[in-house]
């Protein structure tokens, strides 16, 4: 009888521990692009969809299936929250705005004052995706929105500025500096004036609507804990906390 209560009770553990992978498996998170290299080294069970924050942020107001939602700003989670659309966020890392120019940097730019030279062909995300918002802020410490008319294309995240100076069809953009690290080959980072500096926090939270809210649960925690910190850190990432001076 005890022989067969505990093949009875092994038999629960094994399908219970199968859902429970089977829900790791399934979790869907919605992340920033400039999130595609870090967070698949942290979890690589889960399915991503990487794009601008702005984006993925319509998507689940219109009910797409995400479970978890990383932003790279505070603002759009924030705004799911007070419409119930996902739990309090919480910021999980940090990251600084550069300018890149091209390796070869034929226009010579060499700080973002150079950007008002004639002639030059800058590139910059939207102004409703984080990065956009933040290249604004910047132009605007610096009273340096006269250079907005040299901009020649407005993208949908990071990535998307990244791969046009990269690719050599503009002289400037403004991108993460974990985005620039990706191609150091191919594009060179410049320093934004301190006064500047925009402050760059990530937002997450789990998705109200979503199906599998302790696998989401569990990943929001990995990306907190020591290891998923650490891993943000090696991709260039910030620490979620300022340290204190």
């Amino acid at each position: 009888m005890r022989r067969g209560l505990g093949l009875v009770v092994l038999a629960a553990l094994h399908v219970t521990g199968g859902a429970a992978a089977r829900g790791a498996a399934n979790v869907t998170v919605f992340a920033a692009s400039s999130l595609s290299d870090a967070f698949p080294k942290i979890d690589r069970s889960a399915k991503y969809s990487f794009a601008g924050s702005n984006t993925l942020a319509a998507q689940i107001r219109l009910g797409a299936p995400a479970d978890v939602f990383a932003s790279a700003n505070m603002a759009l989670p924030e705004d799911l929250y007070r419409h119930k659309l996902c739990s309090k966020p919480v910021v999980f890392t940090r990251n600084r705005l550069v300018l890149i120019v091209p390796r070869s940097n034929p226009a010579a730019i060499h700080s973002v004052y150079d950007l008002r030279k004639s002639g030059v062909k800058l590139v910059i995300a939207a102004p409703g995706v984080p990065v956009g918002a933040y290249t604004i802020q910047v132009l605007k410490k610096l009273k340096l929105t006269s250079v907005l008319s040299h901009v020649v294309s407005r993208e949908n995240d990071a990535r998307e500025v990244l791969a046009k100076v990269a690719l050599k069809e503009a002289d400037a953009g403004f991108v993460y500096a974990t985005d620039a690290r990706t191609v150091l080959r191919k594009v060179r980072p410049l320093t934004i004036p301190a006064r500047a500096r925009p402050n760059i926090r990530y937002g997450i939270c789990v998705v109200a609507a979503s199906s599998h809210r302790p696998a989401a649960r569990a990943f929001v925690k990995r990306v907190l804990g020591r290891m998923g910190q650490r891993i943000l850190v090696s991709y260039g990432f910030l620490p979620r906390v300022e340290p204190k001076r």
